[in-house]
């Protein structure tokens, strides 16, 4: 066994933490103890380490995908010497996969995407378990998951690293353009999309993207919320202050408002400037999850007036 010199009294890491920050204090425990029961790959990384900023979002989407069949822990070599040191790490990024205690595989420097997978799963092989199919549904739904729980850079990470694996995953890509959008990234995003291949142009994730990358540009230029809703109440004709008071709804998070001044605009002038109103509802439906209840109520209630 390895004398890591690390505390043995530190908890084990809990069955749903597949990826984690390590330590020196904590390695015994998150490496040495966990793996006993499951493969551990450990990533030795630093934050000035070009290479490693793309590794570590692919190990970390190809972990993921394992669901369970491998965990990982990352390790800040500055703040590691100790545990870098007795591992003989030379240079960085460098990859240790530890079953049992002991390291069984491991590598040096960037691969690509489907060389990460393919050492994870022969990490998972090697410990007795079955190596999973491509995962990327999984990895996609991880990363859908973090991007709704605010983890904003570490999803675009993942999209990032799936579409290293799957360059024409129209759901990764339109992922990755959505995070920009949340970062305020806004040309990047655009970027992204204008490069997107023509046989993906018109997905419907990708379509979702532009709308939403509509909506944010007119969230910069929209105008105070209180000013626009008084000025609306002052003159409910003045359609141009509802469409206006609707962009700076939107852009405070109030959707459902947003629909609902732009429903009732169109409900007095479908016909005003070209049926902005009709148009505007389309996009904010288009940015939306198609079963979004405030799509499936706008989408009626839409219907229901243009049919009336």
């Amino acid at each position: 066994m390895l004398n890591l010199g690390a505390n043995p009294t530190q908890p084990a890491a809990g069955a749903g933490d597949l990826i984690k920050d390590g330590s020196e204090a904590t390695f015994m425990a998150d490496v040495i103890e966990a793996s006993q029961t499951v493969p551990v790959i450990v990533d030795f990384w630093a934050p000035w380490c070009g290479p490693c900023k793309t590794l570590g979002p692919a190990l970390e989407a190809a972990v993921t995908a394992a669901k369970g069949a491998v965990k990982m822990v990352k390790l800040d070599v500055d703040q590691n010497q100790g545990i870098a040191g007795q591992l003989r790490i030379q240079s960085i990024p460098t990859v240790y996969a530890f079953w049992q205690g002991q390291p069984v595989d491991g590598f040096q420097g960037a691969l690509s995407g489907s060389e990460v997978k393919a050492f994870v799963d022969r990490v998972i092989q090697a410990a007795g378990g079955e190596a999973g199919g491509d995962g990327l549904a999984e990895a996609l739904a991880a990363a859908e998951e973090m991007l709704g729980e605010g983890a904003v850079v570490d999803a675009a990470q993942t999209f990032a690293a799936i579409l290293g694996e799957d360059p024409a995953n129209a759901a990764a890509l339109g992922g990755l353009a959505r995070a920009h959008i949340a970062l305020g990234e806004l040309d990047q995003a655009e970027a992204l999309l204008n490069n997107t291949p023509p046989e993906l142009a018109g997905k419907p994730e990708i379509e979702a993207a532009r709308a939403q990358l509509d909506l944010a540009r007119q969230a910069a230029e929209a105008g105070p919320v209180a000013e626009l809703r008084a000025a609306v109440e002052a003159d409910p004709a003045d359609h141009q202050a509802r469409f206006d008071l609707a962009k700076a709804l939107y852009a405070g998070g109030d959707v459902q408002g947003a629909v609902d001044e732009l429903l009732e605009l169109f409900r007095r002038d479908r016909e005003w400037n070209d049926g902005a109103a009709k148009a505007q509802l389309f996009t904010i439906f288009d940015a939306l999850k198609p079963q979004d209840p405030i799509v499936l109520s706008g989408r009626r209630k839409l219907s229901s007036m243009i049919f009336a």
